[in-house]
């Protein structure tokens, strides 16, 4: 049985910046060459709405997330598109919309022989109840 692992937005920026904050788990899985990770197009455009505002501790430029995301291999960019939006509709328990199409984007890739773990430190996603997290 295969793992992917889907990268929720402030992992992202956490795991490229090497800031202190990215949970043991989560360094351990993006330290990993062979690693399958997906990145919600919504978790790219948040993470660079993010940087643009400036208000952060993160030193990583906007040109420097989406070239550091296009060179590693192991990213595998998913859209946002009607399958995802269809699927948030099962993910009620997650209050946050941009938090559901991450959810739903984990959804949609699992399957039976596929298990999904998503990387955040998120509480609204961890306690969801609908896919496992790892942190």
């Amino acid at each position: 049985m295969s793992k992917i692992f889907v990268v929720d937005t402030h992992t992202l920026l956490w795991f490229l910046d090497n800031h202190k904050k990215l949970g043991q788990a989560a360094a351990q899985v993006l330290s990993d060459p062979h690693a399958l990770l997906i990145l919600p197009a919504i978790v790219l455009s948040e993470a660079l709405f993010i940087l643009e505002k400036g208000r952060t501790p993160f030193t990583i430029t906007e040109e420097e997330l989406l070239q550091a995301v296009k060179d590693d291999e192991r990213f595998i960019v998913t859209p946002l598109d009607e399958s995802v939006v269809r699927q948030t509709v099962q993910c009620k328990s997650v209050p946050e919309m941009h938090d559901r199409q991450i959810v739903a984007t984990a959804l949609l890739v699992q399957t039976a022989e596929t298990q999904v773990a998503i990387l955040t430190r998120d509480g609204n996603i961890q306690n969801c109840g609908l896919v496992q997290t790892l942190w």
